[in-house]
């Protein structure tokens, strides 16, 4: 049986091509395997599970997911009953097919709970609604989902009053005891699905509730009649009959292509995919909508371009290709001393077009920047985590947690030393004081100059900076005194400052100096280092060496690990050379381990290690395999940082 569900409702919104490509094999996938976002939605199961023990006499209808009219008459006797609470309640009419998070009904008064792993500020009075008057763009689609569930119960039950809520983590709220996200464990089940283990049924005792409710009937009740739409040219019931029509008849809709759209579709296939014989939804959507042939893809087109801004607009006007774009169609302006925007989009666009992967440099320019650094250099690198269920008592929801950094060292005459490093393993400690004392410990001991890899350790240190001010550590003006010295203070912060040590951002320096057309547009150091690798004769020479015989110092690697290795000629990216977590263990031990992590080669999986790590009843040997796994990615992520260095240094500015 073929029915339009939310899910497939919300996505039919964002592209109703989308719902022809959608749960078929032959088409790929992108978000199906996303770590990060595997991680928000483990988030999402344990807010739900913590908002149902709000209401400790709901009934859950579960099993016989896909036989939704057995579901439906199973919600439909038991809301027989004047007043209940039901988490689940499915509803089916006319092949829309719905399930509420939780439903509580008091004689026709309905209160319909969509539970949400978001956050909002209950001081906030523009979250849904903003001061112009139009439905925030980030809560957009949650409002229509939520719109969608009301107007298929009001089809199947038009007597009812139902009222819309969100319930969800409020980010002014503070956890009053230690462990709570521990106490909803994710799982896998027999049948291999995710299911949540809970520690603990009596709400009273996880103490004071992070979670609030909040009333969406008026952007809700908008959406209905149409004051907010989702497309301009499409109504709210008109795109239900529409999207509902295309699925049940399993119809290409043809929707026009858009640059935004299309650029993030995950219908894609990457190579790999393509030789295992996946197709693309996005090369279908070319070839029915603009004829596009094998050559037309081959072609290099404008979806790949840099922080393109006027792609939209240029794609509105049939310029897709880079061949067809002209420096003034993207507003092409110089800058003294660095790249402008525009200068490094029309770098990637000529060289695209001409088939040139050599590098740009600005010698003196990156010469410049370079005479400025004091030896020696510090190289560091974060890992964090924010959850929506704090770990930790007087935490609130989504504050940020710094667990892990890596340091490397690179001396003026060229000695390179992993120089130290911090992690803290151990359930129910907040790491983000101890964090700070150990960075100010190993970095206030000389002058020289430190960096990062784009913003996210100055945005770290910021919010630690904040957590000082609020706290009674007896050392923590010395700890915001440190701060204060090598970051600089974001945009809406109470006090303003820019530290003399503030640290480098290395991604800036390649966007200023550098471009290697391998990272394919992205300035993210997962694809820049494995360019410059392919790039650079220095590195791959000696790198592909055991580390006994380059005298780069490893607190995680023993002395014959090679961190480059060659197949076909070719540099394997080192992050997928990195060893997998349980790479000695048995069958048996990895299927009595708690974590069910395979590798750990990228920030969404790191995030879910640490939350891992915090089970207070994993082995000492699974943690300590965890905890190996950690450091060699994050040393991993420092060296990267050196190695660009080298690169400069040894093959650019000589």
């Amino acid at each position: 049986m073929r029915v339009l569900t939310k899910s497939r409702f919300k996505l039919g919104l964002e592209c109703p091509n989308k719902l022809f490509y959608t749960k078929k094999e032959q088409y790929a996938n992108q978000k199906v395997n996303d770590a990060f976002l595997q991680a928000l939605a483990q988030g999402g199961f344990q807010v739900e599970e913590l908002a149902r023990m709000h209401y400790p006499k709901g009934v859950l209808i579960e099993g016989n997911d896909w036989d939704y009219e057995r579901l439906a008459e199973q919600t439909k006797i038991l809301l027989l009953q004047e007043n209940i609470i039901i988490f689940e309640a499915a509803f089916l009419i006319d092949n829309l097919f719905i399930r509420t998070d939780i439903l509580i009904k008091h004689g026709n008064n309905i209160k319909l709970i969509e539970v949400k792993a978001k956050s909002y500020k209950p001081s906030n009075d523009y979250t849904f609604i903003g001061k112009k008057g139009s439905l925030v763009s980030s809560w957009k689609s949650y409002l229509f989902d939520i719109a969608f569930q009301k107007y298929v119960i009001q089809l199947v039950y038009p007597g009812w009053s139902i009222n819309p809520y969100l319930m969800m983590a409020n980010k002014e709220a503070k956890a009053s005891i230690d462990g709570l996200n521990q106490m909803f464990r994710i799982s896998k089940q027999a049948d291999n699905r995710t299911g949540i283990v809970k520690l603990e049924s009596d709400i009273s005792k996880l103490g004071t509730s992070v979670l609030g409710k909040v009333d969406i009937s008026q952007a809700v009740e908008g959406i209905m009649t149409d004051k907010y739409k989702f497309h301009d040219n499409m109504g709210f019931v008109e795109s239900i009959t529409l999207l509902k029509e295309a699925y049940l008849e399993d119809r290409y809709y043809n929707w026009p292509t858009s640059y935004r759209a299309c650029k993030s579709c995950e219908f894609k296939t990457t190579d790999a995919e393509e030789n295992e014989g996946k197709l693309s939804g996005f090369k279908t959507c070319f070839r029915k909508q603009h004829q596009w042939t094998d050559t037309d893809f081959d072609t290099p087109n404008t979806f790949d371009i840099w922080d393109f801004r006027r792609g939209e607009k240029l794609f509105s006007e049939g310029v897709i290709f880079k061949k067809d774009i002209t420096p003034e169609a993207i507003g092409y302006k110089e800058e003294a001393g660095k790249l402008s925007r525009t200068e490094r989009q029309w770098i990637q666009i000529e060289k695209n077009i001409n088939e040139d992967n050599t590098c740009y440099v600005d010698v003196d320019g990156l010469k410049q920047e370079m005479t400025s650094w004091i030896y020696p250099l510090h190289f560091i690198d974060f890992e964090t985590s924010t959850v929506a269920l704090p770990f930790n008592k007087d935490r609130r929801p989504y504050e940020q947690i710094a667990f892990q950094f890596s340091h490397h060292t690179y001396h003026e005459d060229g000695t390179i030393h992993h120089a130290s490093e911090y992690i803290n393993n151990k359930p129910g400690v907040f790491p983000n004081f101890e964090f700070v004392r150990q960075l100010k410990k190993v970095l206030a001991a000389d002058d020289g100059t430190i960096f990062k890899f784009a913003a996210h350790e100055n945005t770290i240190v910021n919010a630690i900076y904040e957590q000082l001010l609020d706290s009674d550590e007896n050392d923590k003006n010395e700890l915001i005194d440190f701060i204060q010295t090598i970051s600089h203070s974001k945009r809406n912060s109470v006090t303003t400052w820019r530290g003399n040590r503030d640290m480098v951002d290395l991604c800036e320096v390649i966007k200023k100096y550098y471009y290697n057309p391998y990272a394919k547009g992205s300035n993210s150091i997962k694809m820049v280092l494995p360019a410059i690798l392919k790039s650079s004769a220095f590195l791959k020479d000696k790198y592909s060496k055991a580390i006994r015989d380059i005298k780069v110092s490893s607190k995680n690697f023993d002395s014959n690990y090679i961190w480059l290795k060659i197949e076909d000629k070719e540099v394997v990216n080192p992050y997928k050379s990195l060893p997998k977590v349980f790479e000695d263990w048995t069958e048996e031990q990895i299927e009595l381990s708690l974590s069910e992590i395979e590798d750990i080669a990228d920030g969404g999986a790191a995030l879910t290690a640490y939350g891992k790590l915090q089970y207070t009843n994993m082995s000492n040997q699974e943690r300590e395999q965890l905890t190996s796994a950690l450091l060699k990615y994050c040393e991993l992520d420092t060296l990267a940082m050196v190695m660009i260095l080298e690169y400069f240094k040894n093959e650019l500015v000589i």
